[in-house]
């Protein structure tokens, strides 16, 4: 069952409802209000919708900086306090080295190489922080 829990308006990034999963699926750039408003989005759909995960795939993400970096870091967090669980998919590995060369490791942060892999991971029971194996 797919919702669009957006709000509508201006251009934003679409958070998607699969069961107990929230999908957010990045492209391109995000800048400083699209990232607000997304934190917010996110936020107010865990609490609407009662999910337990969320996924955001990044593989449409060429590029990244400080700025996206601390941006997942903090929907992360949020996502946490709120008794959801997040996982990174489909970084690509120049993104990666990106991360690591800015010393964003994200600690805490789930990742999977795809989405399928993040559901799968989300679907397991262990909170402890893991990379699923392909």
């Amino acid at each position: 069952m797919n919702h669009d829990l957006s709000r509508a308006g201006t251009a934003h990034v679409p958070v998607l409802r699969l069961g107990d999963v929230l999908l957010i699926t990045l492209q391109g750039d995000l800048h400083d209000g699209a990232a607000e408003r997304l934190q917010q989005d996110v936020a107010e759909s865990i609490v609407r919708s009662r999910v337990t995960g969320v996924v955001i795939d990044v593989s449409g993400v060429e590029i990244v900086d400080s700025f996206l970096g601390r941006v997942l870091a903090e929907i992360a967090a949020s996502a946490r306090l709120l008794a959801a669980r997040t996982v990174v998919a489909g970084m690509r590995p120049a993104v990666a080295i990106t991360l690591v060369e800015l010393g964003l490791t994200l600690p805490g942060l789930r990742t999977a190489l795809n989405t399928e892999a993040a559901m799968a991971l989300l679907a397991t029971s262990s909170d402890e922080p893991r990379r699923e194996p392909r």
